[in-house]
């Protein structure tokens, strides 16, 4: 119990503070249009009023929260800034994709229930001019005033209106339309499927946020929805006047002709801050893009897997961060997280980049990949950076014991780690005080492993002249596999090295069994706090946590980290 609230203790807390807050703006505005101002407007619509005007509020309160978790900078200042106080608070800032989808969950929700009630609003509305000679103390403010509209209630005015005509001649109904459509195009092409396999249509279809945005700062400027003004409550009090509306305003009677007006529109005091900062945001990486990075070295590994050395001025970075990359020959518009595979340590920063949508594949053939003779410097594609941004591999070397499991490309941010142990300990001797790291690697398919096994075996080599063979154990899995190459491991199986990576460590076929794996490191490492570093699928993120649960005990903790994929 305790290691989860060490894990997931805080987000928890952040988690309940949103939903309280959610809850008390629903609970607050719907009780907000229960007062007498609004009586007359109840009368005419029913409950659909605060039910449409109450997600109204949330749905201001979590726009304004939508843009926050992606502005990358603020976060990476944050980060670095609470990260001195608070590692558990630091961590939290990596889970900014999360909250960002639940934020966006929240919205499609609200803004479901408001469409909802305003459809029953229409009806209402429908129905009150159609009826306009019933006894109901609505209609005489139902009708139209000439030149006056401070004494109508009901914004139809006409018997020969329809749904189609009031979405496409307000702005009330042409905003919530294209408010709508975007929100559809920005969810739906989110999806994990998606996103993933046509990550240009995510990418674009992203990008209607900002009609999204427009189109809800002016959606409440006609104020259509009206209740009685302040001034008018002293002349007609609904308790008072309700029944004697025939007599409203004549000589004699204690009862004025109510005027109505609706509030003025207030979304843009919520999201006016955050779409300030999301505007800086974008300055600034309008400037980054504009510093020049050379490309020094281009690698074209098995599997389809592009390495990019490159070098920029004043550059500087920490192990396990990420860089966005824009390509302009390739697209303007788009930029692609990567993480840096390289060590601070190094005079160069690197990414290594698999090829498996169409911008990747461009900048693979801009770069050469698909010639056969190498390409020349002045021929390779220009790029811009925007970066280095943090993640939770950051805090590797504060923990004593280390896990790091990567799933095939997921073992970039941990060649970044490598890299740096190898420089710190081994060449420049430092001390560091991580004392043992447990790498795991899962991958798929052997050709996947080479680029990644020369990196291992320099390791390797280095520590065994150096006598620190202890310090690293690494397991490296094969998934899957075909019978022919079956049976070639078997017969190279007692090689000395293996046959597939090269390493004195021999690869291992299926999955790892966690439970044996985590209970191994109990038992060697007693009174540690283990910090368990994971780039991977949700499926392995789920088992790895739960492991860390399971494992925990008074003297050993596991701390689950898992980097953005």
């Amino acid at each position: 119990m305790g290691n989860f609230v060490a894990n997931e203790g805080l987000s928890i807390f952040v988690i309940l503070v949103w939903l309280g807050i959610n809850a008390f703006l629903f609970v607050h505005f719907y009780m907000a249009f229960l007062v007498e101002r609004w009586y007359y407007t109840r009368v005419l619509l029913g409950q659909a009023l605060p039910w449409a005007r109450a997600p109204a509020a949330c749905l201001n309160f979590n726009c304004m929260l939508i843009l926050l978790p992606v502005c990358r900078n603020l976060l990476s200042f944050l980060r670095g800034t609470i990260q001195c106080c608070s590692r558990t608070a630091a961590r939290q800032l990596d889970r900014n994709l999360t909250f960002h989808k639940l934020v966006a969950y929240m919205i499609a929700f609200h803004t479901a229930v408001h469409i909802i009630a305003h459809l029953f609003n229409f009806e209402f509305f429908m129905d009150a001019q159609l009826n306009q000679n019933t006894n109901h103390p609505t209609v005489p403010s139902s009708k139209t005033e000439n030149g006056d509209n401070a004494s109508y209630l009901n914004p139809i005015r006409t018997n020969e209106t329809n749904p189609t005509i009031v979405m496409f001649t307000t702005v009330a109904g042409l905003t919530g339309v294209a408010i709508t459509l975007a929100l559809i195009l920005i969810i739906t092409s989110s999806m994990e499927v998606i996103r993933r396999s046509y990550f240009e249509v995510f990418w674009y279809t992203h990008h209607l946020f900002v009609i999204f945005f427009i189109g809800l700062v002016f959606h409440g400027y006609a104020r259509i929805v009206r209740g009685q003004t302040v001034a008018s409550l002293d002349t007609n009090k609904p308790q008072n006047c309700s029944d004697k509306f025939e007599d409203w305003g004549k000589n004699g009677s204690d009862c004025a002709v109510p005027e109505f007006a609706g509030n003025p529109p207030g979304t843009w005091k919520w999201v006016l801050g955050p779409m300030i900062l999301y505007v800086c945001e974008r300055i600034v990486r309008i400037y980054r893009s504009h510093q020049k990075v050379v490309i020094t070295k281009v690698v074209m590994h098995p599997s389809k897997t592009l390495e990019l050395q490159m070098k920029r001025k004043g550059f500087s970075m920490e192990v396990g961060q990420y860089v966005f990359i824009q390509c302009p020959s390739v697209s303007r518009l788009e930029w692609h997280p990567f993480t840096l595979t390289s060590a601070p340590e190094e005079d160069y920063f690197s990414a290594h980049i698999r090829i498996v949508g169409d911008w990747t594949q461009a900048l693979y053939e801009a770069c050469g990949g698909d010639k056969n003779e190498p390409q020349e410097a002045w021929k390779l594609p220009k790029v811009a950076i925007d970066g280095p941004f943090g993640t939770a591999s950051e805090d590797v070397f504060r923990y004593e014991v280390v896990m790091l499991v990567g799933a095939g490309i997921g073992v970039t941010p941990f060649a970044s780690i490598l890299k740096s142990v190898w420089y710190k300990r081994i060449q420049n001797n430092q001390d560091v005080f991580t004392k043992k790291i447990y790498f795991y690697w899962l991958c798929p398919e052997t050709q996947a492993f080479e680029w990644f096994a020369d990196l291992l075996q320099s390791l390797e080599g280095q520590m065994t002249e150096k006598d620190m063979v202890d310090f690293l154990s690494y397991n490296i899995y094969l998934t899957r596999w075909k019978e022919h190459e079956a049976a070639h491991f078997r017969v190279h199986h007692e090689a000395e090295n293996d046959p597939i990576t090269g390493l004195k460590q021999k690869t291992f076929y299926g999955k790892p069994n966690w439970d044996n794996e985590f209970t191994n490191i109990v038992s060697h490492h007693p009174r540690s706090k283990v910090g368990v570093f994971l780039c991977g699928p949700p499926q392995l993120a789920k088992s790895l946590e739960k492991q860390c649960l399971s494992h925990s005990a008074a003297d050993v903790k596991f701390i689950f980290n898992k980097e953005k994929v």
